[in-house]
């Protein structure tokens, strides 16, 4: 085969640099990998850019966005009262009738004021989502994503501020704030029924931060929805925040989400077996939740999860003197004392997750210091992905859905001993 030779000086050769350094490593086979860098130039067989310009036709696209302008008048809007919203990539083939949902993350507003802000940003506006593309577990490319790359994928865009739970019909003419979520989330999957979801073989409710939140608080209900012959489970990425208190001792994250629930008027849209043996706001809380979950549930997460760390472990105001700073930023830069009491919040962690006993609960628990990983495709299924017993997370995934493993209970070591850690992009975080 003839190759073609790229003078390093040249514009092309700096394009072609730049495109092989996010793509090439993970996103191609290994008989279709650069072949080497010699004496100045870059030589490429033309099949490899065949092959890259066909993933980032299939895999960089912008996803269309579907904007819910009719129910507004049924009151399911975000914050600023704009229409909810969601991407929707058709399925095709063998996925023609199978449905994956992933809901995009992105915190809470506990105050008027942060809601407020958030109305002003895609936060809290359908007006200022920008367009998104599908990569990670969304991705339509088979060699990147094999179990679901051709399935209905659907990215919810979030913009209530509450994961989907609020419900307050009355609007404050001061703020214009509206509390909907879960008007949001039922217009929705209203909406994704009567587009096919209705007669689904199989469905895949996933979210990332507190878009894992919602799919732990919604999966009961999103299996309530679908054919009763679909297999139908659920999928939470950096969604188990967990009840811990801080580093000083106070229960700073049970105030923000009883502030949460508080504002919003989650109470009623909480799960009901768990409202009916605790206060709302500890309904918030997953390790509440899965115990009395009917639907398999598969939990992604960090053991040093970044965001957990940040506003659980040690919130501002656990620190005032920041001298937890430079370590909630980099694990690398934290002191020994500081790594100790990381060590005992893994160990909380580890405490507050499913019993073994609960089969039907898919587990993988990295010593990673990072966030959300299943949107990114460099961390969801490519060559150097994070690994615990050599498997990455979207192997781990596949198995645990379509059952080809008994059971799927991955629990990494502790920090530092996995080497396949790996620093995830800003904008694959969500919060």
């Amino acid at each position: 085969m003839r190759t073609a030779e790229i003078s390093s000086s040249s514009p092309s050769y700096k394009c072609s640099q730049l495109i092989a350094k996010r793509f090439v490593r993970s996103a191609l086979p290994l008989n279709f990998r650069m072949v080497g860098v010699k004496s100045g130039t870059w030589v490429c067989p033309l099949i490899c850019l065949f092959y890259l310009l066909a993933f980032l036709q299939v895999e960089g696209d912008n996803v269309p966005m579907t904007l819910l302008k009719s129910a507004v008048a049924e009151g399911a809007v975000c914050l600023d009262g704009s229409p909810a919203a969601y991407n929707l990539a058709p399925g095709s083939g063998s996925g023609a009738n199978n449905w994956l949902l992933f809901v995009e993350g992105g915190g809470w507003c506990s105050t008027v004021n942060d809601c407020v802000v958030r109305k002003g940003n895609f936060r809290g506006s359908s007006n200022h989502m920008p367009p998104v593309s599908f990569s990670g577990m969304l991705g339509g490319v088979q060699q990147r994503n094999p179990d679901f790359y051709n399935w209905n994928r659907v990215k919810i865009r979030y913009c209530d501020g509450a994961s989907f739970t609020g419900d307050i019909e009355k609007v404050d003419p001061a703020t214009g704030l509206h509390f909907r979520g879960a008007r949001v989330w039922r217009a929705i999957m209203k909406d994704l029924l009567a587009k096919g979801m209705n007669k689904a073989q199989k469905a895949l409710l996933g979210g990332c931060s507190a878009g894992g939140l919602t799919t732990i608080l919604h999966c009961d209900n999103f299996r309530s929805l679908l054919p009763a012959s679909a297999t139908v489970k659920c999928f939470s990425d950096a969604g188990y925040f967990i009840d811990a208190k801080d580093i000083s001792g106070a229960d700073s994250i049970q105030s923000f989400y009883s502030d949460v629930v508080n504002l919003h008027g989650s109470a009623n849209n909480l799960p009901s077996s768990c409202t009916s043996r605790l206060p709302a706001n500890k309904c918030f809380f997953p390790q509440n939740v899965v115990a009395t979950m009917k639907t398999p549930l598969f939990i992604l997460n960090a053991a040093y999860d970044q965001w957990q760390i940040k506003n659980i472990l040690v919130p501002p105001s656990a620190d005032p003197n920041n001298a937890w700073g430079d370590c909630k930023l980099d694990i690398k830069k934290c002191s020994s004392d500081q790594l100790q009491t990381l060590q005992g919040f893994r160990t909380t962690f580890l405490n507050a997750l499913p019993a073994a006993g609960r089969s039907a609960t898919g587990l993988f628990i990295l010593s990673c210091h990072t966030h959300c990983q299943s949107g990114d495709a460099n961390t969801w299924f490519a060559a150097d992905s994070p690994r615990i017993d050599n498997t990455p997370i979207g192997k781990a995934v596949g198995d645990w859905y379509f059952g080809r493993s008994s059971a799927v209970r991955k629990i990494d070591c502790p920090y530092p001993c996995n080497s396949s850690c790996r620093k995830v992009a800003k904008n694959s975080m969500e919060d």
